[in-house]
């Protein structure tokens, strides 16, 4: 973690509290959402003061078939609702200079999960984009409004063909943890979505390790050049 009089070289964006703990080191200041409207308060926050780069650092869906989990993504840049946000070029050349398994591709930002695989494919043909979450685009937007480097990284956890099965959304606190009553509970009343669910845990299982290989990978500055 950063020391109290450490400035941030780099800022890493997130979704989940366990994505912000891989990402966080010495010079690099962990954003936490999940969603656009907590990434944008944690950058509005830091960039008062600070002005590191900017890297989308953690899990997405996938929209590529061909994308297990566990799969790479360094993105060429994100979809927004206002159009296209290109990565860094240098920045993005470098990731890849250390990651030479990954996947280059766009990724689409939203504001709210894409559970349904059939919801997967039909953003997949409009779009053209590998992956989907929903920190990217809101990181994209606070580097280009501040003129700052951007990339993005992130590692594929409920591929194209797999549906996040609703008691696993149910269970989500508002930080992004899960909660273990109401997950129970929507599982006593879907019993079928067990199955689905021990699925998710082990595609989640497959992201974390993946992730923190990438981070061990890319060093202290996520290669920023």
């Amino acid at each position: 973690m950063r020391g109290p009089a450490e400035r941030a070289v780099v800022a890493a964006v997130c979704g989940m509290p366990f994505e912000a703990a891989i990402a966080a080191g010495p010079g690099v200041a962990a954003i936490c959402g999940p969603g656009p409207a907590r990434v944008a308060a944690g950058l509005a926050s830091l960039l008062a003061a600070e002005q590191p780069a900017i890297i989308s650092f953690g899990c997405v869906g996938g929209l590529d078939p061909d994308l297990a989990p566990g799969s790479c993504v360094v993105a060429t840049g994100v979809l927004t609702r206002t159009g296209l946000i290109a990565a860094d070029p240098a920045w993005t050349r470098a990731l890849m200079a250390q990651l030479p398994g990954a996947r280059t591709g766009l990724l689409a930002g939203l504001d709210l999960p894409l559970a349904a695989s059939e919801s997967k494919a039909r953003l997949r043909r409009d779009s053209g984009a590998c992956a989907v979450d929903m920190e990217s685009h809101a990181a994209a937007r606070e580097a280009q409004r501040h003129g700052l480097p951007f990339a993005a990284c992130r590692v594929v956890l409920d591929p194209a063909w797999r549906s996040i099965p609703s008691c696993a959304l149910a269970a989500l606190r508002e930080d992004g943890s899960s909660a273990l009553l109401p997950l129970l509970g929507a599982l006593a009343r879907s019993p079928r979505e067990l199955g689905p669910l021990c699925a998710l845990a082990r595609d989640a299982w497959t992201a974390r390790r993946a992730l923190r290989q990438v981070r061990a990978r890319l060093g202290p500055h996520f290669s920023l050049p």
